[in-house]
């Protein structure tokens, strides 16, 4: 049996909810880049530059950061209580990967609207 030691109370339909809803942001994300970039052969600094400095994409951009880091979490947390049993080294690896995620979305935040 598998002990739900970080769990935080969820159920499976809201991690099944995250999953497809944090799927949909990113495939938009994702399709919204590759038409971006296709539609933009001669993409330079400041084109770039001023896609970014648009509220509205910064916003969407957050947004999706955000669906990785809870996408990324959930998959994960998945695949770890199904592979490893010991309660210990689950704990240590799950607090591994939620440091990671933190860290990488904090960067994120801070690359999109840093200086």
């Amino acid at each position: 049996m598998v002990t739900n030691i970080t769990n935080f109370g969820r159920s499976g339909l809201s991690d099944w909810l995250i999953q497809r809803v944090s799927a949909i942001v990113l495939a938009l994300y994702t399709l919204f880049m590759v038409g971006y970039l296709l539609l933009h052969p001669g993409l330079d600094y400041a084109t770039w530059s001023g896609l970014f400095a648009q509220t509205w994409m910064r916003i969407f951009s957050l947004l999706a950061f955000v669906s990785l880091a809870a996408h990324a979490w959930i998959g994960l947390w998945i695949v770890i209580t199904d592979y490893i049993k010991p309660t210990g080294i689950r704990f240590v690896v799950q607090i591994a990967i939620i440091l990671a995620i933190f860290i990488f979305l904090v960067w994120g935040v801070q690359v999109l609207w840093g200086a």
